[in-house]
Protein backbone atom coordinates (compact mmCIF):
# COMPACT_ATOMS: atom_id res chain seq x y z
CA UNK A 1 0.00 0.00 0.00
CA UNK A 2 1.31 3.39 -0.82
CA UNK A 3 1.85 6.15 1.63
CA UNK A 4 -0.74 8.37 -0.13
CA UNK A 5 -3.49 5.74 0.21
CA UNK A 6 -2.78 5.33 3.94
CA UNK A 7 -2.96 9.10 4.51
CA UNK A 8 -6.19 9.30 2.49
CA UNK A 9 -7.71 6.42 4.48
CA UNK A 10 -6.73 8.01 7.81
CA UNK A 11 -8.06 11.36 6.64
CA UNK A 12 -11.36 9.71 5.62
CA UNK A 13 -11.68 7.94 9.00
CA UNK A 14 -10.93 11.22 10.82
CA UNK A 15 -13.58 13.14 8.83
CA UNK A 16 -16.09 10.33 9.46
CA UNK A 17 -15.35 10.34 13.23
CA UNK A 18 -15.69 14.13 13.41
CA UNK A 19 -18.96 13.95 11.51
CA UNK A 20 -20.36 11.28 13.84
CA UNK A 21 -19.24 13.28 16.90
CA UNK A 22 -20.84 16.46 15.59
CA UNK A 23 -24.04 14.59 14.74
CA UNK A 24 -24.21 12.97 18.16
CA UNK A 25 -23.60 16.31 19.86
CA UNK A 26 -26.34 17.96 17.79
CA UNK A 27 -28.76 15.12 18.56
CA UNK A 28 -28.14 15.33 22.32
CA UNK A 29 -28.47 19.11 22.31
CA UNK A 30 -31.73 19.03 20.36
CA UNK A 31 -33.05 16.12 22.43
CA UNK A 32 -32.08 17.92 25.66
CA UNK A 33 -33.73 21.12 24.44
CA UNK A 34 -36.92 19.21 23.65
CA UNK A 35 -36.91 17.63 27.10
CA UNK A 36 -36.26 20.92 28.86
CA UNK A 37 -39.02 22.56 26.77
CA UNK A 38 -41.40 19.79 27.78
CA UNK A 39 -40.34 20.18 31.41
CA UNK A 40 -40.92 23.91 31.21
CA UNK A 41 -44.55 23.38 30.16
CA UNK A 42 -45.22 21.11 33.13
CA UNK A 43 -45.98 23.21 36.20
CA UNK A 44 -43.34 22.73 38.84
CA UNK A 45 -44.37 22.01 42.39
CA UNK A 46 -43.90 25.13 44.40
CA UNK A 47 -41.71 24.70 47.39
CA UNK A 48 -43.64 25.23 50.59
CA UNK A 49 -43.14 28.63 52.07
CA UNK A 50 -40.87 28.44 55.09
CA UNK A 51 -42.35 30.04 58.18
CA UNK A 52 -39.41 31.66 59.93
CA UNK A 53 -41.41 32.99 62.88
CA UNK A 54 -40.40 31.99 66.40
CA UNK A 55 -42.92 29.61 67.94
CA UNK A 56 -43.83 28.79 71.52
CA UNK A 57 -45.70 25.71 72.69
CA UNK A 58 -48.63 26.21 75.05
CA UNK A 59 -49.91 23.16 76.95
CA UNK A 60 -53.48 22.37 77.89
CA UNK A 61 -53.15 19.50 80.33
CA UNK A 62 -55.59 16.97 81.76
CA UNK A 63 -58.56 17.23 79.45
CA UNK A 64 -60.69 14.34 80.76
CA UNK A 65 -64.08 13.20 79.47
CA UNK A 66 -66.28 10.22 80.25
CA UNK A 67 -66.84 8.10 77.17
CA UNK A 68 -70.27 6.88 76.29
CA UNK A 69 -70.49 3.13 76.63
CA UNK A 70 -73.00 0.40 75.96
CA UNK A 71 -76.16 0.53 78.10
CA UNK A 72 -75.74 -1.57 81.24
CA UNK A 73 -71.94 -1.63 81.11
CA UNK A 74 -70.66 -1.92 84.70
CA UNK A 75 -67.49 0.21 84.53
CA UNK A 76 -67.33 3.74 83.16
CA UNK A 77 -64.71 4.59 80.54
CA UNK A 78 -62.81 7.80 80.06
CA UNK A 79 -60.43 9.54 77.73
CA UNK A 80 -57.65 11.78 79.02
CA UNK A 81 -55.33 13.84 76.89
CA UNK A 82 -52.92 16.73 76.97
CA UNK A 83 -53.01 19.14 74.06
CA UNK A 84 -50.11 21.27 72.86
CA UNK A 85 -50.68 24.38 70.76
CA UNK A 86 -47.95 25.69 68.47
CA UNK A 87 -48.32 29.45 68.61
CA UNK A 88 -46.27 32.34 67.22
CA UNK A 89 -44.29 33.98 69.99
CA UNK A 90 -46.17 37.26 69.66
CA UNK A 91 -49.52 35.45 70.17
CA UNK A 92 -48.48 33.25 73.10
CA UNK A 93 -50.20 35.48 75.67
CA UNK A 94 -53.46 35.39 73.72
CA UNK A 95 -53.29 31.60 73.43
CA UNK A 96 -52.73 31.26 77.18
CA UNK A 97 -55.67 33.57 77.88
CA UNK A 98 -57.88 31.42 75.65
CA UNK A 99 -57.03 28.09 77.32
CA UNK A 100 -60.45 27.92 79.08
CA UNK A 101 -62.17 28.31 75.69
CA UNK A 102 -59.88 25.69 74.15
CA UNK A 103 -60.61 23.27 77.01
CA UNK A 104 -64.35 23.79 76.56
CA UNK A 105 -64.17 23.11 72.81
CA UNK A 106 -62.05 19.99 73.42
CA UNK A 107 -64.43 18.60 76.05
CA UNK A 108 -67.45 19.26 73.86
CA UNK A 109 -65.83 17.49 70.89
CA UNK A 110 -64.45 14.53 72.84
CA UNK A 111 -67.64 13.89 74.81
CA UNK A 112 -69.35 12.77 71.60
CA UNK A 113 -67.06 9.74 71.33
CA UNK A 114 -68.00 6.24 72.37
CA UNK A 115 -65.52 3.88 73.99
CA UNK A 116 -65.49 1.73 70.87
CA UNK A 117 -64.81 4.67 68.53
CA UNK A 118 -62.18 6.27 70.78
CA UNK A 119 -60.34 2.96 71.13
CA UNK A 120 -60.10 2.57 67.35
CA UNK A 121 -58.98 6.11 66.53
CA UNK A 122 -55.36 6.83 65.69
CA UNK A 123 -53.57 9.87 67.09
CA UNK A 124 -53.64 11.42 63.61
CA UNK A 125 -57.42 10.96 63.35
CA UNK A 126 -58.00 12.44 66.79
CA UNK A 127 -55.68 15.36 66.01
CA UNK A 128 -57.57 16.04 62.76
CA UNK A 129 -60.89 15.95 64.64
CA UNK A 130 -59.61 18.38 67.27
CA UNK A 131 -58.13 20.70 64.62
CA UNK A 132 -61.48 20.81 62.82
CA UNK A 133 -63.35 21.50 66.07
CA UNK A 134 -61.07 24.44 66.90
CA UNK A 135 -61.24 25.80 63.34
CA UNK A 136 -65.05 25.59 63.40
CA UNK A 137 -65.26 27.40 66.74
CA UNK A 138 -62.97 30.24 65.64
CA UNK A 139 -64.90 30.53 62.37
CA UNK A 140 -68.16 30.69 64.34
CA UNK A 141 -66.70 33.45 66.54
CA UNK A 142 -65.18 35.16 63.48
CA UNK A 143 -61.88 35.30 65.30
CA UNK A 144 -58.36 34.41 64.30
CA UNK A 145 -56.81 31.40 65.98
CA UNK A 146 -53.83 32.32 68.17
CA UNK A 147 -52.09 29.08 67.18
CA UNK A 148 -51.04 27.42 63.94
CA UNK A 149 -51.14 23.77 64.99
CA UNK A 150 -52.63 21.55 67.65
CA UNK A 151 -50.83 18.39 68.76
CA UNK A 152 -51.59 15.64 71.24
CA UNK A 153 -48.99 15.39 73.98
CA UNK A 154 -50.58 12.51 75.90
CA UNK A 155 -53.54 10.22 75.25
CA UNK A 156 -55.15 7.66 77.55
CA UNK A 157 -58.29 5.72 76.66
CA UNK A 158 -59.39 3.63 79.62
Amino acid sequence: MSFGKIVAALLGVTVLALGLGAGATWWFVKGGAAISTADASVPKEEEPEIDDRVFKYVSLEKVIVMLRGVEGEPAPHYLALDLVFKTPEEEEKIAREQLPLLRSVAVKELSTLTMDRAGKMTVEELTAQMTKAFADRYAQDRAERPFVDVMIGKLIVE
